[in-house]
């Protein structure tokens, strides 16, 4: 990463036994693209067997697929990328099926 992100709260703190969103669309998000990977791999990481985690990222790093799925797609084993939206702040929505959903 670019920068300190030590004071960076995280994305998750606990596991996630249902769908949920994880936010990385905050001011230290948009400065550090490898911040959002990392984040965005915790968030995964977390989430349950049979559910799904909506990223919410950053519109200043573009699409999620440009720098995003590749990164996840070696990461994990069993997922399913989708597009889902661009939000009106700009930002941008995938949703990870994690296992069967």
């Amino acid at each position: 990463m670019t920068e300190d992100v030590s004071g960076v709260e995280p994305v998750t703190r606990r596991d996630h036994d249902a769908s949920w969103s994880a936010n990385l669309e905050k001011p230290e998000h948009a400065a550090d693209r490898e911040l959002v990977v990392e984040q965005a791999k915790d968030a995964v990481h977390a989430t349950e067997s049979g559910y799904h985690v909506n990223l919410v990222t950053h519109g200043d790093h573009g699409r999620p697929e440009d720098y995003l799925w590749d990164e996840l797609e070696a990461a994990f084993d069993g997922i399913r990328l989708e597009y889902v939206d661009q939000c009106g702040c700009g930002g941008h929505v995938t949703r990870v099926h994690v296992g069967e959903e």
